[in-house]
């Protein structure tokens, strides 16, 4: 479950009434079940949501956070997974985790509404925890920041640009960075068989996914269920959703009119991945239509195409998921060793 509809959630059950604990991972050593950043929230019912450890201290971290709204004390927690624990639950060893488990009390409720308005403002931001003290705080980049701050500000800015949580010494004082970047995106063109399995694995990623498509009978709810739908041409479309540093987007209705038009708009702009079904036949033909478009070489070199990893798919779903690898593989690797900025 992602970041922000867990926290979502938690104001959500605060306005029902319920006591809530938040658990946060804020430091991993070794092959750690979850990423640091990664969130487990508690009622008093021990009803739960997220996770801290795929399921390892689960239940031992449900059990503090019953004390921890019980006395609003905030905790930090460590600890161990044995190699053994480690291969129940699929990892290859075992390994060490630390979590920071807070009451959602007003400081946090707080925390809690200031996220809500950054991302209903479609902004990025970043909290700020202090394990010293308690204290946490949201900083928006960009905005005006005092002295005192500005080494935080600095470090948000890092933050969001690797979209890594982060552990420092600030000024003498023990700080957890949590980057709250805005959701990243993927716009698929063409509503075809590829698209609806692609649509399902990019929201179990934590995608918004927009499928566009000026057909009706291919662009319909009962095909993608839960997935924003845009009927528009794609090159209006494409003008409407203004693709940004967090956007991917991949053509795959095989048909130039609705392909095209949508890859001249996407090459032109910041998208982090570009990707086009087709055999290499079929991309030469597009390059040159792109070329006879007014694109130079340079701006078509981004283009992913054949699109995916060739792992050998066959199928529309082993498509989609070559597909869903190559994206990943861009934005976790080929952008981070190239330093670019995803913010």
């Amino acid at each position: 479950m992602a970041t922000q509809d867990i926290l979502d959630t938690a104001l959500q059950w605060q306005a029902e009434g319920r006591k809530v604990a938040l658990a946060t991972v804020v430091e991993t050593w070794g092959s750690a079940p979850v990423p640091g950043g990664s969130q487990l929230l508690v009622d008093e019912q021990t009803h739960f949501i997220g996770s801290v450890s795929g399921g390892c201290v689960e239940t031992a971290v449900i059990g503090a956070a019953q004390e921890v709204i019980s006395t609003g004390a905030p905790r930090l927690l460590e600890y161990g997974v044995t190699n053994e624990m480690a291969w129940e639950v699929g990892l290859a060893c075992g390994g060490r985790i630390r979590i920071y488990l807070e009451f959602v009390g007003e400081a946090c409720h707080t925390l809690l509404e200031q996220l809500h308005a950054c991302r209903a403002a479609g902004a990025s931001c970043v909290t700020f925890r202090n394990l010293d003290t308690h204290d946490s705080l949201v900083l928006e980049p960009g905005l005006h920041v005092d002295e005192q701050h500005a080494e935080l500000h600095e470090l948000a800015l890092q933050a969001l640009q690797t979209d890594r949580c982060v552990r420092r010494q600030v000024q003498g004082q023990d700080w957890f960075i949590q980057p709250v970047n805005t959701p990243l995106r993927l716009i698929i063109i063409g509503a075809v068989h590829t698209a609806q399995h692609l649509a399902g694995y990019a929201l179990s990623c934590g995608y918004e996914v927009v499928v566009v498509d000026p057909r009706p009978a291919f662009a319909s709810a009962a095909r993608f269920p839960g997935v924003a739908l845009n009927t528009e041409w794609p090159d209006y479309a494409l003008e409407l959703l203004a693709p940004d540093q967090r956007t991917a987007l991949v053509t795959l209705s095989h048909d130039p009119k609705l392909d095209d038009p949508a890859l001249q708009a996407a090459l032109r702009s910041p998208a982090f991945y570009i990707g086009a079904l087709g055999s290499s036949k079929t991309h030469a033909a597009r390059r040159q239509r792109l070329r006879a478009a007014g694109l130079e070489e340079a701006e078509i070199a981004p283009l992913k195409a054949p699109v995916g990893l060739d792992i050998g798919a066959r199928s529309p779903a082993e498509i989609a998921v070559s597909i869903m690898a190559q994206i990943t593989r861009t934005l976790r690797k080929e952008l981070c060793a190239e330093g670019n900025n995803l913010r």
